[in-house]
C-alpha cells in the first residue's frame, strides 16, 4: 500500500522507489503481484508518465485510510507507555492573535521531541472539514459566536470586537470611536465573501441595516493593511491583527462585529499528539492572560 501511494503521489516509479528506500525492480515487482493478486491493473504506464487507472483511484482511497489507521495504532501504542510519536499537522488561520504559536508549539516539542510537527495556513472552514475528516489534527479558527460542528471540539481562546482600521490621513482617523453607519460610504477590503473570516461583519451590517461595498477580497492581512495604507480602502480586523507601526490607525466600532477565537481538534478520535497539545491547554490559558492587550484606538 504504500509502495501504491508513493507511485500515484510521485508520478513515478523511479521516484516512487527513491521515496520508499527500495531498488526500482522491487517496488515494480511488488505492485505487480499485488495488481495479480486483486485481479486489477491499478496503474497505466508509458515510457513518459505513470497515472492511476478507476481501479487505482479506488484502491488509493482506501489505502490512504488504511496507512493512516496504521499509523495511528502505532503512535497510540506508544503513548500508552508515555512515548508519543508520530505526527502533529496544525491549521492556522492568517489573523492568529490570541495564541503565542512559536511558544506553544516549542514546549510541545521540548515534551514530546519524536512528534513531527507540520503546520500550515488556510481558512476555517477548510479547516473544520479537516478535523472532521481525520486529515488535521487541531486548529486555530476564526468564527462567529456558538460556533458548532458535529464530530468537531472547541475551546475558546479569545472573543474581540472588531475595529475600523484606515488610513493615516483617512477623513475618519482622528475619530476614537465611530459606528458601522459612518463606514457606510467607505470602500471595503475584506475575506472573500461566504467564508468564516467575513460572516460575523456581514451580519454585523446587515443586523444594523448599513450597506457597504467591497471592492477588494484577499486573505492575507498584509495586503489588506497595504492597501489600506494605500488609502485605497478601509478594513475591520481584531486588533491584534494590526500590529503597532503598521502606518495605520485604528478606531473602536461601538456597534462592530465579534470574532471568537477557538483551538479545535477532532471530537472523535484525536491522536495521541493532538490530545497531548489539546493537555497543553492551561500554558495556552496562561499566555492569553498574561500576554498585553493592545488598545484598540490611537
Amino acid at each position: 500500500m504504500r509502495y501504491v501511494v508513493a507511485v500515484a503521489e510521485e508520478g513515478s516509479f523511479t521516484r516512487a522507489a527513491g521515496r520508499c528506500h527500495v531498488v526500482q525492480s522491487a517496488l515494480s515487482h511488488q505492485i505487480k503481484a499485488l495488481e495479480r493478486e486483486l485481479g486489477v491493473a491499478l496503474f497505466v504506464r508509458n515510457s513518459r508518465r505513470v497515472e492511476t487507472t478507476a481501479a487505482g483511484d479506488a484502491f488509493l482511497a482506501s489505502a490512504r485510510v488504511s496507512l493512516e489507521a496504521a499509523e495511528r495504532a502505532a503512535t497510540d501504542s506508544a503513548a500508552a507507555t508515555g512515548l508519543i510519536r508520530g505526527t502533529l499537522a496544525v491549521g492556522l488561520i492568517p489573523t492568529v492573535t490570541a495564541l503565542d504559536v512559536p511558544v506553544a508549539l516549542g514546549k510541545f516539542h521540548r515534551a514530546h521531541p519524536e512528534v513531527r510537527i507540520s503546520v500550515r495556513g488556510g481558512g476555517s472552514a477548510d479547516f473544520v472539514r479537516e478535523i472532521a475528516d481525520g486529515a488535521l489534527d487541531v486548529a486555530v479558527l476564526g468564527m462567529p459566536d456558538e460556533f458548532t460542528h458535529s464530530g468537531v471540539r472547541t475551546r475558546v481562546l479569545a472573543r474581540e470586537r472588531h475595529v475600523a482600521v484606515v488610513a493615516a490621513d483617512h477623513r475618519l482617523a482622528g475619530r476614537r470611536r465611530l459606528r458601522l453607519a459612518d463606514l457606510a460610504d467607505e470602500t471595503f477590503v475584506d475575506f472573500p465573501a461566504g467564508g468564516p473570516g467575513r460572516a460575523q461583519t456581514d451580519r454585523a451590517f446587515a443586523v444594523g441595516g448599513v450597506s457597504r461595498e467591497v471592492a477588494f477580497e484577499v486573505m492575507d492581512t498584509e495586503l489588506m493593511l497595504g492597501l489600506v495604507r494605500s488609502g485605497l480602502a478601509v478594513a475591520l480586523l481584531t486588533p491584534g491583527a494590526v500590529p503597532e507601526g503598521a502606518g495605520v490607525n485604528r478606531i473602536a466600532v461601538v456597534d462592530g462585529p465579534r470574532r471568537v477565537e477557538y483551538l479545535a481538534w477532532s471530537g472523535f478520535n484525536p491522536s495521541a499528539a493532538a490530545r497531548a497539545f489539546i493537555a497543553g491547554g492551561a500554558a495556552i490559558d496562561t499566555q492569553m492572560s498574561t500576554r498585553p492587550r493592545k488598545n484598540p484606538g490611537r
